[in-house]
This record gives structure tokens, C-alpha cells and sequence, in this order.
């Protein structure tokens, strides 16, 4: 299977509170831990992970997803001017497109990667772009 893309909601169902979704992260994580999933995140990712969870007061379990992902995931990909330029055109393209989303998209484009791990249906139907849905993730 090629590289994947983890979105921002794998990390927070994995290590938050009960969720139907919880079980499903969690064993995405574990393969990229063992090497059985070859997988990626963005500067961009973990920015939303500290964002979501210092809003909801969970300031140092946020500091320690961001220091365990960077560990895992290293290296992070970065956003780039080309990224933002190209966030510009989706969010254009695609009126309905979260523009954290058209980041995550413009970022996987622009490194050649399709396959976005995510409960976020707003990655479907953008061109290039293939949702691997959390619920029954099977690669």
C-alpha cells in the first residue's frame, strides 16, 4: 500500500474519551508503529492537535500527542508556499472545503500523496484525493 496521510481526528479519537471511532485510531497508530503502515502528517496536524486540546483544557495532554506524533511521524511534512497557494485554488474549487482540510489536501497533492486516513467526509470528491474512512480501515 502506498503512503498514507493521517488527518488530525485519528490522533484525537485515539487518545480521547470513548468513541465508536477510539478502537479504529488507535489500531491505525499501532501498524505505523510496527511498520506495517507507511504513513505521514504535516506541521499543519500537529497545530490542530495542540490547538483542539489546549481550547478544551487539556493543554499538557495536547504538548504530549504533538511530542509523540512528531516522534512517530518523523519527518513531518511541512507546509510550503506552494501549499498555500494551492489551498487558495481548492478552497476556490471545492466552496464547502474547511480550509484546515484544503491545507491537508494542497499538502498531500503537492507530495504526491492521495490516500487520506480520516472520519472527514469533506475530502470526498476532491480530485487527486481518496478518503480511507476510519470506520472498517482495512488498507
Amino acid at each position: 500500500m502506498p503512503t498514507v496521510f493521517l488527518d488530525t481526528n485519528v490522533f484525537l479519537y485515539a487518545i480521547g474519551a470513548q468513541h465508536p471511532l477510539k478502537a479504529a485510531s488507535q489500531q491505525v497508530l499501532e501498524r505505523v508503529g510496527n511498520g506495517t503502515l507507511d504513513a505521514v502528517t504535516s506541521t499543519e496536524v500537529i497545530q490542530e492537535i495542540l490547538y483542539v486540546l489546549g481550547r478544551r483544557g487539556l493543554r499538557e495532554t495536547g504538548l504530549k500527542l504533538a511530542r509523540h506524533t512528531i516522534e512517530l511521524l518523523d519527518p513531518l511534512l511541512s507546509i510550503t508556499q506552494a501549499d498555500i497557494s494551492l489551498v487558495c485554488d481548492l478552497t476556490d474549487r471545492y466552496p464547502t472545503l474547511p480550509t484546515r482540510d484544503a491545507v491537508h489536501a494542497a499538502t498531500m497533492l503537492n507530495n504526491g500523496i492521495s490516500d487520506i486516513v480520516t472520519s472527514d467526509g469533506h475530502f470526498d470528491g476532491i480530485q487527486g484525493i481518496r478518503r480511507l474512512p476510519l470506520a472498517g480501515f482495512t488498507p
